[in-house]
């Protein structure tokens, strides 16, 4: 019933932002098909889902840290979405662009992005360690560790899932197989309570009105990370962070549109529901 209550909660919040948001035209941006949507679906979905995810939070630390890191990966993404789209800030492109802008002294907004996502996903896995439940560390440097493991999952997590938003409904889906195994037990509340508010964006997301962008991506990337993170350890933490470490690595030489358009299977689960013409 908790989990229930969590997602109406979250789906109201995530409606009313696209209600307040989705005739601003400073976030109606053009897709892949040359079709004006609204970025709308970005903040609606990061607000609804840090709510549902703290009201489905299993503890108090928990819910702390859910929000922080919905709200705070959303709301630098949303920045990102919004000064990005500017001519100057278009040239750099992957992490290394962001890098080389700032030799030459320009601070990029996906720098910010990178930053802020990496700082609330350093402000979550902390919370996450102040939670009672938890089983403590027996050394300071076994705490730093777990403590830069949760941030690495989290924010890796965001920046993963943000890498799949680039047709309609690509990301709320990959989302989807990520969170399902993690919305089980006594922390599931954390994925379950935002994969509803994300089902919820994502007919609009398939049928190409609104689109995620980093707000949306990032967010619930992020929340997906908090609930992989608040089930494990160290050793659970550092296999999920190698396996995000490695799939943000291929992604640099391989295009994941390539290789869905490349099998049948994921083919036809990509295109499941979205418009045709």
């Amino acid at each position: 019933m908790r989990r229930l209550l969590a997602v109406a909660a979250g789906v109201a919040g995530a409606r009313a932002v696209l209600r307040t948001l989705g005739s601003q035209e400073a976030l109606h941006r053009t897709n892949f098909r040359g079709r004006t949507v609204s970025l709308a679906g970005g903040p609606a979905l990061a607000a609804g889902a840090a709510v549902s995810a703290a009201v489905a939070a299993p503890s108090p630390a928990a819910a702390a840290a859910a929000f922080t890191a919905g709200v705070g990966s959303g709301a630098v993404g949303l920045y990102d979405d919004i000064v990005g789209s500017r001519p100057e800030q278009k040239t750099a492109k992957g992490f290394a662009g962001h890098l080389a802008a700032l030799r030459e002294g320009r601070v990029t907004s996906g720098l910010v992005k990178i930053a802020g996502v990496g700082a609330a996903g350093l402000a979550a896995s902390a919370l996450l360690a102040a939670d009672p439940g938890r089983e403590r560390r027996a050394t300071r440097a076994g705490r730093a560790v777990d403590l830069l493991l949760g941030a690495g999952v989290i924010a890796g997590t965001a920046n993963l899932l943000n890498l799949f938003d680039l047709r309609p409904g690509r990301a709320i889906k990959a989302g989807g197989l990520i969170g399902a195994p993690l919305s089980a037990g006594r922390a599931g509340g954390l994925a379950a309570g935002p994969l509803g508010v994300a089902a919820s964006v994502l007919p609009d997301d398939l049928d190409e009105r609104v689109m995620l962008g980093d707000s949306g991506a990032n967010a619930l990337g992020a929340l997906l990370g908090v609930a992989l993170a608040a089930r494990t350890g160290p050793a659970g933490r550092a296999a999920a962070l190698a396996g995000i470490a490695a799939l943000t690595a291929a992604s640099e030489k391989v295009s994941f549109t390539k290789v869905i358009e490349a099998n049948p299977v994921l083919r036809q689960f990509d295109a499941l529901g979205r418009r045709t013409s």
